[in-house]
């Protein structure tokens, strides 16, 4: 299919519509790139923005003038240059004026302007009223000194300046953000006086590196005293591509207990932070915050307080968690898009970027010096014309009063020039005659000496890097402040796992026969006098606490993983493991053990085997569980047992024939997993057709006493008393004292068990 246009018999061009959609799009496009989106590197502005200011100044709303209605200054902006939106264009001009918008506010608004909590919370047009601020004259100082070109404005009826003359690199001052067809830009804000001294320094060098230029511009400098925890590195990097995220990061303090938020990051709203906040306490997830408060005021622009449930709490910890899951800490892209000066988008490093614009600054100073030399040369010349007016005062009055054509008569006699007679026919007599030589002699020289510095330096490059240093310096000094946002070097936040988000409560979980669980809060109760179901009864328990993980032990060595928090309250009579784990068929739960992931137990079974192992080796996240004690043939898991201290405790194991054993804890291997070593000496034939097995095992101190109960008595053995019990491990143990042969269950009084 052709694409070229086709005019018929009627005159109409046509052309295909594929080419009419391609050519539609590009032009819309290139429109939202170069007109809409993309600020241009001279003055940092994008279109709007710069036909508000100038319409501003046309108005003479300078930062000494009065007040005038926003509205009416956006009617001549969209009456003479800008056919839009007055909303659009309005708002446009709002966030010029916002100082928690832009570092260094264009236009100086009075009324409401919004604020950093609802920017957009601003008043009409019709009842605010603004005027440009003093920073603002660095963009229009110059306009009037032949520095830019002129372009015609929408209707060509008047005329506007393609860009202004920035004094100052306006595009890394107040930063820039849009989204074109297929690019955006993302330029942050920047200190005044650290961009400023960064362009004398690549002035002076101009082969200065990123690295170097970094030196004076430390980083972004938002308008707000919020952290920049972003590390040296890493700005460096986006400041050698162009691109990269930029980290900021709130200021708190504590003050009395409590946490007081005193900055947020940019464009963060304080009133959504405290959403967030607000919406963890009521999911639970911050248990040690009890209040939250906005104490914000006009002294206090931002005030958010925390308050915690005691001083005990880690502020640190909590803030951190803060940072993690809230907007207190805030990303912000960076994308150094901008036009350059061959009026072509790209992305450019920090080098690239100033290069750039101090060739355009070159440029406009290059123009105004020609311009006000031009100017000096015609006023020269104008003086020179004058001068012999006056010398010939009385022949010039006679030629004025007499002559019909006094223009060409002047310009005859006197040899003088169109301009010189026309300067000379705009005094009045009076006024010439009034001219007295000296007076004329004084600014020729004047005007002479500044037209031999100019000369100077239009002709010097060095002279007019000089001049370019010292107005830089002057714009520094007037305009500039001390930085905003301070750059921190901060470690990364972590958000709270969910078992640092539960309380630490004292607990203690209680095992029934028939595999039923619960946890009972505190330590004291006794578990035996609970209530159980019909058939089952209280088979063993552990302390421990809420925040830590229980791990269930069954007949067949497997073990299981539940959150102690999870557990259900002793006030009911629990629920069988068997509903939240997929135990093996035919299997029970012999145990439960409880504790941080380095407190040790001594798994064992019936078969007079064990070892020693930790909390951590016996925790996973599957269902079915994990093997971690492998049984001889006919053998059964037995209760864990807690090992206090595995240097200085001893283990008692009593057989079903009232055989005690004791020997020290160390004797035993500290493994993972595994079958472990002989504790007693018990046959493996009798085992496996359960005739002698292995039926408790306790660990105990020096300090403790061991309790036996056989029937409805019980007999309890200081550690003095137990020291005829001692051997080596793997022996068959001393026979208990007659009438205690036949032990149902033994017990240390320091733990229940």
């Amino acid at each position: 299919m052709s694409d070229e246009i086709i005019i018929n018999r009627d005159g109409v061009e046509q052309l295909p519509l594929r080419r009419f959609t391609e050519d539609a799009y590009l032009n819309y496009s290139m429109y939202v790139i170069m007109d809409r989106a993309l600020p241009h590197i001279s003055d940092g502005l994008k279109p709007v923005q710069r036909r508000i200011i100038y319409a501003m100044s046309e108005l003479r709303l300078d930062a000494d003038a009065k007040y005038a209605k926003s509205a009416r200054t956006i009617g001549d902006v969209i009456g003479k240059f800008h056919p839009h939106g007055d909303a659009a264009s309005y708002e446009a001009m709002v966030l010029m004026a916002q100082p928690f918008s832009y570092r260094y506010p264009l236009v100086d608004g009075q009324g409401n302007w919004g604020s950093p909590d609802e920017p957009k919370s601003y008043a009409a047009m019709r009842y605010t009223e603004s005027r440009l601020t003093r920073y603002s004259t660095s963009l229009l100082s110059e306009l009037g000194q032949g520095t830019v070109e002129w372009i015609t404005n929408f209707d060509g009826t008047l005329e506007e300046p393609a860009v202004l003359p920035a004094r100052l690199p306006n595009v890394l001052l107040n930063g820039s953000t849009g989204i074109a067809v297929g690019m955006a830009t993302d330029i942050p804000p920047h200190n005044l006086r650290e961009v400023a001294s960064a362009c004398i320094r690549l002035l002076e060098k101009p082969k200065s590196t990123v690295k170097q230029l970094c030196e004076h511009i430390k980083g972004p400098d938002y308008p707000t005293q919020a952290e920049i925890i972003s590390s040296r590195d890493e700005i460096l990097q986006i400041y050698s591509t162009g691109r990269g995220v930029i980290r900021a990061r709130a200021v708190y303090t504590v003050e009395n207990g409590e946490l007081v938020i005193t900055a947020l990051p940019h464009q963060v709203s304080g009133s959504k932070v405290l959403e967030q906040i607000a919406a963890q306490m009521q999911a639970k997830k911050l248990p040690m915050v009890v209040d939250l408060r906005d104490e914000s005021d006009h002294e206090n622009p931002t005030r958010v307080v925390i308050v915690l449930r005691s001083n005990r709490v880690d502020a640190e910890a909590l803030v951190a968690h803060l940072f993690a899951s809230t907007d207190l800490e805030r990303t912000y892209r960076v994308n150094l898009n901008l036009i350059g000066n061959d009026g072509r988008p790209q992305v450019m490093n920090l080098t690239t970027l100033l290069a750039e614009w101090l060739k355009f600054r070159s440029a406009t100073v290059l123009k105004r010096l020609q311009y006000r030399l031009d100017r000096i040369l015609d006023r020269l010349h104008v003086l020179n014309g004058l001068m012999i007016a006056y010398l010939n005062l009385d022949a010039v009055i006679k030629i004025v009063r007499n002559e019909d054509n006094p223009k060409q008569a002047l310009i005859k006699k006197f040899k003088l020039t169109e301009r010189q007679v026309d300067a000379v026919l705009d005094l009045r007599i009076r006024q010439l005659a009034k001219l007295e030589e000296v007076k004329i002699k004084e600014e020729q020289d004047a005007l002479a000496e500044e037209q031999q510095d100019l000369e100077k330096t239009i002709k010097s490059k060095a002279r007019l890097k000089t001049l370019m240093k010292r107005e830089l310096m002057a714009d520094g000094e007037m305009y500039g402040d001390a930085r905003m946002s301070p750059i921190v070097e901060r470690d990364e936040a972590q958000a709270f796992r969910e078992s640092d988000l539960i309380s630490t409560e004292p607990i203690t979980v209680v095992l029934s026969n028939k595999g039923w669980v619960r946890a009972a809060r505190g330590h004291e109760l006794d578990p035996r006098e609970l209530s159980y179901r019909s058939g089952d009864g209280y088979k063993f328990a552990v302390r421990g606490r809420t925040n830590q993980e229980a791990s269930f032990l069954d007949s067949t060595g497997r073990a299981y993983t539940l959150a102690a928090h999870t557990l259900p309250s002793a006030r009911s009579q629990g629920e069988p493991l068997s509903g939240r784990l997929n135990p093996a068929s035919g299997s029970t739960f012999e145990g439960v053990a409880i504790g941080e992931k380095d407190q040790q137990y001594v798994l064992a079974s019936d078969a007079g085997y064990g070892f020693v192992t930790t909390i951590g080796d016996m925790q996973t996240k599957n269902k079915a569980g994990k093997l971690v004690l492998s049984l001889p043939k006919g053998a059964l898991a037995m209760q864990p047992a807690r090992v206090n201290d595995y240097a200085s405790d001893w283990i008692a194991a009593i057989s079903n024939e009232g055989r005690l054993l004791m020997f020290p804890v160390t004797d035993l291997p500290v493994m993972g997993r595994g079958k472990g070593i002989k504790i007693m000496n018990i046959p493996a034939a009798r085992v496996a057709d359960r005739l002698e097995m292995m039926i408790a095992v306790v660990v105990l101190t020096e300090q403790d006493s061991l309790v036996i109960h056989s029937g409805k008595r019980f007999i309890s053995l200081k550690f003095s008393d137990l020291e005829v019990y001692q051997g080596e491990r793997a022996r068959r143990g001393r026979k208990l004292p007659r009438g205690f042969q036949r032990v149902d269950w033994i017990d240390v009084p320091s733990e229940p068990k």
